[in-house]
């Protein structure tokens, strides 16, 4: 294991801030205090955290309409998130963007993104700028397992691998694309199989192992910014939500979800932490009392700030004004 205490410690707070986060925002769409469509990241968080933590503050990513826990594990700041959920004029976007378009270009976060396969293109042309400006950095594109039978998908895989791009495609694979399970859709046993069409590195992992994820983005990303190319890295994962707040879950064979629980990443990485003695009940306990009350905070600045006004709605808006008008 290449993690020590102190970073496995961090890994978890943040981990649990996702998970935290998520259960706060499923209780306030609950309630009517949202507006929009809501896609929960609950059950994945280890692939988010594994990766990101990997990752410089320069560094780049590209998220998906599930993209809370990306935010949050590339250092998002929670009070902004929240704002931008409820559509206030201190959000990520002054409220205009919402859950699923939130970013922090600062943080090189590109962007969430509501269209399915509409990352890749976006993390192709921002591994290309590191290149042509010659830098190191490295882009992580973020996408599930729908986005890989998308056309934009493979362009982006064929041209980075053409080019030898410093950039890291990774493949959160909860076993549905929005209804309709993978093995119905993709035609490939593993998504990372199709590496081998563009000539790169394709690896399989336990998306809620979160060493496991962690080390194999470790490599996937030193790779990249040695100017070796990209990686296709598939995590596999399971959504403990629905696709949407809402979602019936009809879809679903009976027991499954059940079963995944088993698997459930912040869990599993918390009893791993109790065994090797870096943990106990009562530390767990504090950690998560202290996450929660970032969490109260974040939604009372949430709620004390202002929407945006009317007059704002041209305001940012790349296309411009006078097109729109």
């Amino acid at each position: 294991m290449t993690l020590d205490k102190d970073q496995l410690l961090q890994m978890y707070t943040k981990m649990l801030t996702i998970r935290r986060f998520e259960e706060r925002v499923s209780e306030l769409f609950a309630a009517g205090k949202l507006p929009g469509f809501i896609h929960l990241y609950v059950g994945e968080e280890a692939i988010a955290v594994g990766v990101c933590a990997n990752l410089r503050a320069d560094d780049y990513i590209t998220s998906t309409h599930r993209g809370h826990g990306h935010l949050i594990g590339k250092g998002g700041d929670l009070k902004l998130m929240m704002a931008e959920l409820y559509g206030r004029k201190t959000g990520y976007c002054k409220g205009k963007g919402g859950s699923m378009h939130i970013a922090d270009l600062e943080l090189g976060i590109l962007g969430a993104n509501g269209i399915v396969g509409g990352g890749p293109p976006i993390a192709a042309g921002a591994a290309l700028s590191a290149q042509y400006r010659g830098t190191d950095q490295v882009t992580v594109c973020f996408f599930g397992d729908g986005a890989s039978n998308q056309g934009t998908f493979h362009e982006a895989l064929n041209l980075s691998s053409v080019w030898k791009l410093p950039a890291v495609f990774v493949c959160e694979n909860n076993g549905y694309g929005e209804f309709t399970t993978t093995a119905e859709a993709v035609s490939a046993k593993d998504v990372a199989d199709r590496a081998t069409g563009y000539n790169i590195p394709g690896l399989v992992v336990d998306g809620n192992d979160l060493v496991a994820v962690y080390e194999a983005a470790r490599e996937a990303i030193q790779r990249a910014r040695s100017g070796e190319g990209p990686t296709l890295l598939e995590c596999k994962t399971y959504r403990l939500r629905g696709h949407f707040e809402g979602d019936p879950q009809s879809y679903r064979p009976q027991g499954e979800s059940e079963s995944w629980k088993t698997q459930d990443p912040v869990l599993r990485l918390e009893a791993k932490l109790l065994q090797m003695g870096h943990l106990t009940p009562e530390q767990a306990s504090q950690v998560d009392q202290q996450v929660r009350a970032q969490l109260d905070e974040a939604v009372a600045f949430a709620e004390a700030s202002p929407f945006p006004e009317p007059a704002e709605i041209y305001d940012d808006v790349y296309t411009g004004e006078k097109i729109l008008a």
